[in-house]
C-alpha cells in the first residue's frame, strides 16, 4: 500500500514558488505508458516551463476515457504525489487517464506568480501542462469534455490557475489548500535581482482581500474575451493554516462563485465528516458550480480525499453528469426525508475481507484501510477495535466515531453503494502512546471480515 500523502505533505512545509525558464521542446511522440505503472514522458510538445511529465495508464480504458491533471506541492514530486494519494488507484477502477507533472526549478514549485503564468498561452508553467494534455488526448483520442485537475498547496494554486487560463480545457477542479487565481501575483522583481519575484506575502498572509467581482475580474483577464463555459471548482482548506492563511479559502470562494455567476451566499451547508464544514453555492447536489470544504482546527498540511474529489469531478461515473440544477430562489415546501434503506448485511460467510496499512511515527500514525465485500452493499458499517488504546484524531472519506478503544467508521453520501466483489476505501489520522499493533477483529455490517 502507498504512504499516506499527509505524511508525505507534511515534510513539505516551505513554500517557494520558483522563477519561470524559458525553454522550448522539440515536438516527438512519446512511448506509451507500461500497464498500471507510473512512466516518464520524455517529450510532450510546447513545454516552455521545462516542466518534467509523467503517466499513468490502466490497464483497461473505456472508449474515450477522461483525464485527470494531479498537480504536486513544493518540494514535491511526480513520483511523491503518486506514490501518496490514490488517483491512480481510482483510475484503475473506473477508467480515467492521469497525468502527473513535475516542476524542475529550485524548490520544485510550480510558477504561479509571473506575468506568462497568468495569461492564456503564457510562456510559463501552464501552458506546458496543457500541452501534456494534448499529447495525451491524441495518443489516447480521450473526451476532450471531461478534462480535470487537482493540486496539493502550490499545486492548488496551479490549479486555480489553469482553471483561469484555460477554462476552455478543463471542466472542473479542486483545489487541496491553495489560493484564488492571479492572488500570487508578483509585478515587479526584487531591488537589484532583475527576476520575477516568487513569493507573495500579502497573498500568503491573507493580506489581500477583495470584493466577488474583483476577482472575477482577474481570473476573467487571465483569458480576455473568452465567452465559454467555465469550470466547476472545489475548494479545500484547513482552518488553522499559516503556510496559506486560511482568508484565501473565502476569497477563492469570492472568486468562483463570481466567475461562475452563482451567489456567495451558500446554498446548502453540511457536515461531511466530524471534523469538516461543507457549503455549496449555486446548486445544492453533489457537483454544484463551487464547492468549499473547511477541516476545522487543521492546518497546512490537510488530508487529500482522492475519492471525493473524483465524486466531484464525476470520474466515478461512466458518462458525462447533468448539467447542475440552480438552487431555488424561494424556499420548496418542506418533504419529509425519505428513509434511508437499511445496509444490506452479508449472508454468514459470504465473506469480506480488509487490508490495513499504516504509516507511524513516534506519537502518530495515518491509516489506509481498504474494505472488499463478495455481496453488494447499499450501505455499511466497519467496526474494530484499537488493541493499543489508540485514538483517532481525523477520518476522511467515512464518518468515523470511537468509543473507548472500539472504532465504529460508517459510509458517506458518495460511498455507500458497493457492487459485489467491490470494494472500498478510507483513511484516519490517530495517536498513540508509544505502540501502534494494528487491529485484526474488522466487522462489516455484523459480520466478521478476513485479514488481506
Amino acid at each position: 500500500m502507498k504512504p499516506s500523502l499527509r505524511r508525505v505533505v507534511a515534510a513539505a512545509t516551505t513554500l517557494a514558488l520558483g522563477v519561470v525558464g524559458l525553454a522550448a521542446a522539440a515536438l516527438a511522440t512519446a512511448p506509451a505508458a507500461q500497464a498500471a505503472s507510473l512512466v516518464s514522458v520524455p517529450s510532450f510538445g510546447s513545454n516552455p516551463g521545462q516542466l518534467g511529465m509523467s503517466l499513468f495508464v490502466p490497464d483497461s480504458l473505456p472508449a474515450k476515457p477522461a483525464v485527470l491533471v494531479v498537480v504536486h506541492w513544493c518540494t514535491g514530486s511526480a513520483q511523491a504525489i503518486y506514490d501518496g494519494s490514490q488517483f491512480d488507484e481510482l483510475a484503475t477502477r473506473h477508467g480515467y487517464i492521469v497525468i502527473y507533472p513535475q516542476a524542475n526549478r529550485s524548490g520544485s514549485c510550480f510558477d504561479v506568480s509571473s506575468s506568462e503564468s497568468l495569461v492564456h498561452g503564457g510562456a510559463s508553467d501552464p501552458t506546458s501542462i496543457v500541452s501534456m494534455v494534448r499529447h495525451v488526448q491524441q495518443q489516447y483520442t480521450t473526451d476532450t469534455s471531461r478534462v480535470f485537475v487537482t493540486g496539493v498547496s502550490s499545486g492548488a494554486m496551479m490549479t486555480e490557475v489553469l482553471l483561469a487560463t484555460y477554462p476552455d480545457v478543463f471542466a472542473a477542479g479542486s483545489a487541496f489548500a491553495g489560493v484564488p487565481a492571479t492572488c500570487f501575483s508578483t509585478t515587479s522583481p526584487p531591488p537589484g535581482t532583475g527576476t520575477q519575484a516568487p513569493w507573495n506575502s500579502d497573498c500568503s498572509g491573507g493580506r489581500l482581500v477583495r470584493t466577488g467581482q474583483q476577482w472575477g475580474d482577474l481570473a476573467r483577464a487571465a483569458y480576455p474575451g473568452y465567452t465559454g463555459a467555465r469550470p466547476r471548482v472545489q475548494l479545500w482548506h484547513g482552518s488553522q493554516d499559516t503556510t496559506l492563511s486560511y482568508v484565501n479559502h473565502g476569497e477563492a470562494i469570492k472568486q468562483w462563485t463570481n466567475v461562475l455567476g452563482v451567489s456567495e451566499t451558500p446554498a446548502s451547508t453540511d457536515s461531511p465528516a466530524a471534523n469538516q464544514t461543507r457549503t455549496r453555492y449555486g446548486a445544492t447536489g453533489d457537483r454544484p458550480p463551487v464547492e468549499a470544504i473547511t477541516f476545522q482546527g487543521v492546518g497546512h498540511n490537510l488530508p487529500v480525499d482522492a475519492a471525493a474529489a473524483i465524486h466531484f469531478f464525476g470520474l466515478d461515473s461512466t458518462t458525462t453528469p447533468p448539467p447542475t440544477t440552480p438552487a431555488p430562489t424561494t424556499p420548496a415546501p418542506t418533504t419529509p426525508a425519505p428513509s434511508t434503506p437499511p445496509p444490506t448485511t452479508p449472508a454468514p460467510g459470504a465473506g469480506c475481507t480488509v487490508a490495513y496499512s499504516a504509516n507511524q511515527w513516534n506519537t502518530g500514525f495515518t491509516a489506509s484501510i481498504t474494505v472488499t465485500s463478495k455481496v453488494a452493499l447499499t450501505g455499511w458499517t466497519l467496526t474494530w477495535t484499537f488493541p493499543s488504546g489508540q485514538t483517532v484524531t481525523q477520518a476522511w472519506s467515512s464518518a468515523t466515531t470511537q468509543t473507548g478503544s472500539l472504532v465504529s467508521a460508517k459510509n458517506v453520501e458518495w460511498n455507500s453503494s458497493i457492487p459485489a466483489a467491490g470494494s472500498f476505501q478510507f483513511g484516519l489520522n490517530g495517536s498513540h502512546t508509544g505502540t501502534n499493533t494494528a487491529p485484526t477483529d474488522f466487522v462489516l455490517n455484523g459480520v466478521p471480515c478476513s485479514r488481506g
